[in-house]
């Protein structure tokens, strides 16, 4: 089969690779369709190589059910569905309460096996999978289920923890609406009232940010801050996702969340807030205030995204590529030319 693999920094190839043979609990799938994401392009700058052996990328995977291993109940051939990407060991505290995205089995970094950062990925013809890791999708077209599994996943992820302070006549800020940013704007608006204020550069993505139903779209500027509390008669918003994560986000977060607000920080831009144990005041970090590092998702909030995905609440805006065509995809996304998300298709 054809793969897309890392096989030394910054070097990415289409490579000849054997079909996977799977275990008993494993499945083997066909790839429909696989999503691409930034960490896709962190992975690409490692300065280090991640494993002696080529490294297939893509955990954003969508296909269908080739083979099913021997102790595998319940799954069958031909089946449509995605690849939730938390491989969770299923059975320590966090994994039974539900967390599954930060697996006591993975230590303080909180980040289990993912497909594509570790074990190999579905940028390929063919992947193989943990049996639990797959979730039906019905007959929803693999290019709109691929981004489900982390643009959609994480989005709804970082949205579902900050509910309570998503009520009516509240304020929501979604910083960066590319892949995941116009995603959660689309879920802001389907599980919540709240009033959605989206930022970013450029009038392409401010206009696709107002398709998806920001009420208010704001160019990012040094003036952007004073804008939002301007909207919010000087208190600030109730909610700020930010889904870029560098230095001038971070700051717009800090000076823009309200008191007794909450700040998610998602996008991994390196992005340092300010957040300081001194007296609140100013554009400083206002009493009562929440920050939290988000990352990924549960195979719930995997579930309902579907769920709003099948009912047409969320539509991913795709730009698809064929899989041999993958690094010029990539250097379209480092570049900022995708709008939305970009899926390969083998």
């Amino acid at each position: 089969m054809r793969a897309l693999q890392l096989t030394d920094p910054g070097v990415l190839e289409i490579r000849e690779v054997p079909v996977p043979e799977i275990g008993p609990s494993d499945l083997l799938i066909r790839v429909g369709a696989a999503g691409i994401c930034h960490s896709d392009l962190h992975l690409l700058h490692f300065p280090v190589k991640m494993r002696e052996e080529p490294l297939t990328l893509g955990h954003e995977i969508a296909g269908t059910i080739e083979a099913v291993g021997s102790e595998v109940d319940g799954r069958h051939a031909g089946e449509r569905g995605i690849i939730y990407l938390c491989w969770s060991c299923g059975v320590c505290r966090e994994c039974v309460s539900g967390n599954e995205n930060v697996c006591m089995a993975a230590g303080r970094t909180a980040m289990p096996p993912c497909p594509g950062l570790g074990p190999d990925g579905g940028m390929a013809e063919y992947v193989r999978v943990p049996a639990r890791s797959f979730v039906p999708i019905g007959d929803l077209d693999f290019q709109q289920a691929a981004p489900m599994a982390d643009a959609a996943l994480t989005s709804y992820h970082a949205i579902r923890g900050a509910m309570e302070h998503l009520r009516p006549g509240s304020t929501a800020v979604v910083i960066g609406i590319g892949g995941l940013g116009h995603v959660a704007v689309q879920i802001l608006r389907a599980v919540s009232a709240t009033r959605v204020v989206a930022v970013d550069v450029g009038a392409a993505q401010l206009d696709l940010a107002k398709r998806c139903g920001a009420e208010i779209a704001l160019e990012s500027g040094p003036a952007t801050s004073r804008q939002i509390l301007d909207l919010t008669e000087g208190r600030g918003a109730d909610a700020v996702f930010d889904f870029v994560g560098i230095d001038a986000t971070a700051r717009m977060s800090v000076e823009s969340v309200a008191p007794n607000g909450t700040y998610r920080m998602v996008g991994l831009g390196g992005g340092v807030p300010g957040v300081t144990a001194e007296p609140a005041g100013g554009p400083g970090w206002p009493w009562g205030a929440s920050v939290r590092k988000s990352y990924g998702g549960t195979r719930s909030d995997l579930i309902d995204s579907i769920a709003l995905a099948r009912s047409g609440r969320l539509t991913v805006e795709v730009d698809p590529f064929d899989l041999a065509d993958a690094r010029t995809a990539l250097d379209r996304l480092e570049a900022g030319q995708i709008r939305g998300r970009a899926v390969l298709l083998p």
